[in-house]
C-alpha cells in the first residue's frame, strides 16, 4: 500500500513532510517520481494530467487537495466505486467572505476609480452607493455560499441567492430554477459567483444571463474560470452594460501574459487567492480519510459522482 500525490500547481513539500509524521510505515510518493503503480491505493490530487489515474489498478480512494473536485471529474475516467473527497475548511468560508466584502466595498465606494485619478493627478468627486442601496446576489448557496450570503445580509446589504433548490437563510431571499435565476438577476447590483463547476453550470456567466442584470452591475467570479464566457464579458464591459468585473479564477491559470483581461480598464485581477486551503486543516482530513479508506468506511466530505460536487 502507498500514497501518491499528484499536483500541478500546489507546493507539496510541506504536505509530504507533515504526512510522513502522521502516517508512518506507508510509502509516500510525489508524481512524477518512479512509483510502483500496483501498490498505489490512495491518491491526493490537484489538476492531474488527463487520465493519469487509470495507471493505478488498485486505486481505492481519491482525495482532492482543495475544495473543488471538477479537476478530477473533468480529466479522469474513474469508476463510481472509487470514492472522491474534497477538503472542507471552515476558515475558507471566513476568508472568502472577507475577500468578497473587501472587493464589494472597494467597488461601491469608487476606490479603483480614485486610484486611477491619483495616477493622473485628477481631483474629481463621484457619486457612491451605500450598503443599504446595493443588492448583492450570490450564485451558489452551498456551505461557503450560504455563509457569505448570510453575512452580507446581516451587514445590511439587500441579499439574494440562487441554487438548485430553495434555501432558508436568515436575511437572504432564495431563488431557484431557471425562472428564479432571471428574477434574481434583474434586481442585482453586485453578482457573485460561488457555484460548483458542473455540466449544468459551465458557461452560466454568459451574455444571455448577464444582460438580465441591472445596467451598471458589477460581476465577481470566485467560482471557476469555466463558468464565464470571456468574450461575452468583454462585449458587455465595452458596451458599458456592466460597470466592472473582479476575477479571481480563469480558464487558464496562470493567466497568459497576452490575455486581454490584463490591460482592460474595467477588469480587476487576483491570482486565485480569494481563499486558500490551510495545510493543517487539510492534513487532518487527508489522514482521517486514509484511515477510513483502510477500514472501507465512507470518506469525510465525500462527493457525488453523479452531481460532480
Amino acid at each position: 500500500m502507498s500514497i501518491l500525490i499528484i499536483s500541478k500547481q500546489k507546493n507539496t513539500k510541506l504536505l509530504v513532510n507533515a504526512l510522513r509524521k502522521k502516517i508512518r510505515n506507508t510509502p509516500i510518493y510525489v508524481y512524477p517520481e518512479d512509483t510502483p503503480k500496483e501498490i498505489v491505493e490512495y491518491v491526493l490530487c490537484w489538476k492531474a494530467e488527463k487520465d493519469i489515474l487509470q495507471n493505478f489498478p488498485n486505486l481505492k480512494a481519491i482525495q482532492s487537495l482543495g475544495a473543488g473536485v471538477e479537476h478530477i471529474f473533468d480529466t479522469q475516467n474513474i469508476s463510481q466505486k472509487i470514492p472522491v473527497a474534497r477538503i472542507v475548511d471552515p476558515q475558507l468560508s471566513e476568508d472568502m467572505w472577507e475577500f468578497l466584502l473587501a472587493i464589494t466595498l472597494n467597488h461601491i465606494k469608487n476606490l479603483p476609480l480614485y486610484h486611477s485619478q491619483q495616477v493622473k493627478q485628477e481631483w474629481q468627486q463621484h457619486a457612491y452607493k451605500t450598503i443599504k442601496s446595493t443588492t448583492v446576489s450570490i450564485l451558489g448557496l452551498g456551505k461557503i455560499g450560504s455563509f457569505v450570503a448570510g453575512n452580507f445580509g446581516a451587514l445590511g446589504f439587500p441579499t439574494q441567492g440562487w441554487s438548485t433548490s430553495k434555501k432558508e437563510i436568515k436575511f437572504v431571499k432564495s431563488y431557484f430554477g431557471e425562472s428564479g435565476l432571471i428574477k434574481m438577476l434583474q434586481n442585482t447590483d453586485v453578482l457573485i459567483n460561488l457555484l460548483p463547476l458542473t455540466n449544468s453550470t459551465k458557461g452560466i456567466l454568459n451574455k444571455k444571463n448577464l444582460i438580465q442584470l441591472k445596467k451598471g452591475a458589477f460581476l465577481i467570479n470566485v467560482g471557476r474560470g469555466a463558468h464565464l464566457l470571456e468574450k461575452d464579458l468583454l462585449k458587455l464591459l465595452d458596451a458599458g452594460y456592466l460597470s466592472a468585473a473582479a476575477l479571481d479564477v480563469f480558464n487558464q491559470e496562470p493567466l497568459p501574459p497576452d490575455h486581454p483581461f490584463w490591460k482592460h480598464p474595467k477588469i480587476r485581477i487576483t491570482p486565485h487567492n480569494a481563499s486558500l486551503t490551510n495545510i493543517e486543516t487539510a492534513l487532518e482530513q487527508i489522514v482521517e480519510n486514509y484511515h477510513r479508506m483502510k477500514k472501507n468506511q465512507p470518506l469525510l466530505n465525500q462527493v457525488s459522482h453523479k452531481k460532480g460536487y
